[in-house]
């Protein structure tokens, strides 16, 4: 089971369990169980407002995250948070955007910390 913690300025900080693997469970559909006011309005990863910033809780993992989807990659290259050098730097490095869009993000089996 994975750690979840969700971030913002306006709320108090949540920690949630998430089961990790089942491949449908994304941060937004996360977030919305357990009533974390994440805006979003397509939840199909079109139009960026679900847009979150996430890092990883234990500094001694790399954070695994799943590649980003190509949806994401064309919306936070539009809205800016991912240039399109950064983004062929993180495929050559293998590494994880720490930008992703919560309905398209699935959660695996790591401690995250989710800024909203």
């Amino acid at each position: 089971m994975a750690l979840i913690t969700f971030s913002n300025p306006e709320y108090r900080d949540k920690t949630v369990y998430a089961v990790a693997g089942s491949h449908t469970e994304t941060l937004l559909k996360l977030a919305r169980e357990n009533k974390i006011p994440i805006n979003y309005e397509c939840e199909d990863g079109e139009c960026g407002t679900c847009v979150v910033k996430v890092s990883s809780i234990d500094n001694k993992h790399q954070r695994m995250g799943g590649p980003l989807t190509e949806k994401e990659k064309s919306v936070l290259q539009a809205n800016g948070k991912i240039s399109k050098e950064e983004m062929e730097q993180m495929i050559i490095d293998d590494l994880p955007s720490p930008w992703r869009l919560a309905c398209q993000m699935i959660v695996r089996d790591e401690d995250i910390l989710v800024e909203y």
